[in-house]
């Protein structure tokens, strides 16, 4: 997923948003399957709407921005939803450390294990008091969002599981 498709998907979705709220939104729904940072988001904008598919509604004190799709821009991300392949992630430092455990000795590399576990672990707590906030406020079950916090859950579950059993697998 490239940054501007986020950037232009979440203005799509939420029409009259600054660049403060991107950031915001991303921290909270999207940072966990993928970050920005502020000067990247800000970048981000710049581009879109020197490429005609966002554009400024409004502008207030301190220089605050708010910005909404263009037709080009619910175009594009139409085409990006429809037309390509989603690149899956294939870096994942904490998996290539796993690959050299070898070299330590069978305790440190237990320690690891667990400790990718109780990472995992506290991502899925996070995920699911995510979940019981939104649970909270309302709102229609069957959204997107929801859908992919949902994956999130799994997918920590699955992580914490696997490097528990993984540090079971490692001899005395």
């Amino acid at each position: 997923m490239s940054l501007r498709h986020a950037v232009l998907g979440l203005i799509a979705e939420v029409p009259g948003c600054s660049g403060y709220d991107l950031l915001k939104t991303f921290e909270v729904s999207l940072g966990h399957v993928w970050s920005a940072t502020q000067s990247q988001l800000y970048g981000e904008l710049g581009k879109l709407t020197a490429d005609g598919l966002i554009e400024v509604t409004a502008e207030g004190p301190r220089g605050r921005k708010e910005y909404r799709a263009t037709e080009a821009g619910r175009g594009e991300l139409r085409r990006w939803l429809t037309e390509t392949s989603p690149r899956t992630a294939r870096r994942d430092e904490s998996i290539l450390r796993v690959f050299f455990l070898g070299s330590l000795e069978p305790a440190q590399a237990r320690d690891y294990l667990r400790g990718l576990a109780a990472g995992a672990g506290g991502e899925h707590e996070t995920l699911t008091e995510l979940e019981r906030t939104l649970d909270a406020q309302g709102g229609d079950p069957s959204d997107f969002g929801r859908i992919a916090l949902e994956y999130g859950k799994r997918y920590m579950a699955m992580r914490r599981d696997w490097a528990e059993w993984a540090a079971g697998q490692i001899g005395p």
